[in-house]
């Protein structure tokens, strides 16, 4: 294998213990033998900092961020490339989604801000923005990487509430999750998630799909682990994971990614 691309949390990352000892060895075995690797997270750069205590910066330097909105130069510390929302797009997104999500609020990811509607709960970027906007679309100035939507009073679940947005941004938006406990969305351009960032990746460095070893375990990996010849779902993801890869590994909390990389490597 010349690549190993992987999301981080629920699949690398243990929720309870964050990255292991064994899980930072088998990646930097991988690399010694000549592979390269590539993480590829819903997270913004600002929420990489235990990634970069475990590997640093030098041997992995680029990370798929937003759920492949964003393609960041950790060591560098600079955008390599951006695909963001439009202007007009992401209006009829926020329309669309007010008239088919009851009582839905959002928030709004860019390279260098974060902004969220005075009703929209956060879970991690508490205090980040402690002042909030009345409505999004107040915002909507400029192209941005990623929307956020939330239904944190409703019943619906990330599931259920996936299940409505995606007949109704069909053709305007990929619509997509990375927790199934919660209710929230994350919305990202017309055709750009982790699939299509990874094979932008992979092309610029002339590796060919079937030389790519990928692992996952929700909804907004689903796309990667369907591009790549070589693609594990940890047992403890998501269904929709589990179906779109082509294998399962052992459960996260088992260090299900390392054991796998160790035997693909142990030649």
């Amino acid at each position: 294998m010349k690549l190993v691309a992987s999301d981080l949390d629920g699949t690398i990352i243990r929720f309870d213990a964050g990255i292991s000892t064994r899980t930072i060895d088998a990646f930097l075995d991988a690399h010694k033998k000549g592979a390269r690797v590539l993480f590829a997270t819903g997270r913004p750069p600002r929420w990489l900092g235990d990634v970069v205590d475990a590997f640093g910066t030098k041997i992995f330097p680029w990370v798929i961020c937003c759920n492949g909105a964003l393609l960041f130069d950790l060591h560098e510390g600079k955008i390599l490339k951006e695909w963001e929302i439009s202007i007009p797009d992401a209006f009829e997104i926020v329309s669309r989604l007010r008239k088919n999500l009851p009582g839905v609020t959002f928030a709004m990811e860019r390279n260098d801000h974060y902004v969220r509607e005075r009703l929209y709960i956060p879970r991690w970027d508490v205090g980040m923005d402690n002042i909030g906007t009345e409505k999004i679309e107040e915002q909507i100035d400029r192209p941005f990487l990623k929307l956020i939507a939330r239904c944190t009073e409703s019943n619906l679940d990330s599931d259920e509430m996936l299940a409505i947005a995606t007949p109704v941004l069909a053709g305007l938006a990929t619509v997509t999750h990375s927790n199934p406990e919660d209710s929230l969305l994350e919305i990202s351009a017309h055709g750009v998630h982790k699939g299509s960032a990874l094979a932008y990746v992979a092309e610029k460095w002339g590796i060919g799909r079937e030389d790519i070893l990928v692992f996952g375990d929700n909804p907004n990996d689903i796309p990667m682990l369907e591009w790549a010849t070589h693609s594990y779902a940890v047992a403890s993801g998501h269904r929709g994971a589990h179906t779109a890869a082509k294998n399962i590994a052992p459960a996260c909390n088992e260090d299900g990614v390392a054991q796998i990389i160790e035997k693909v490597f142990a030649k």
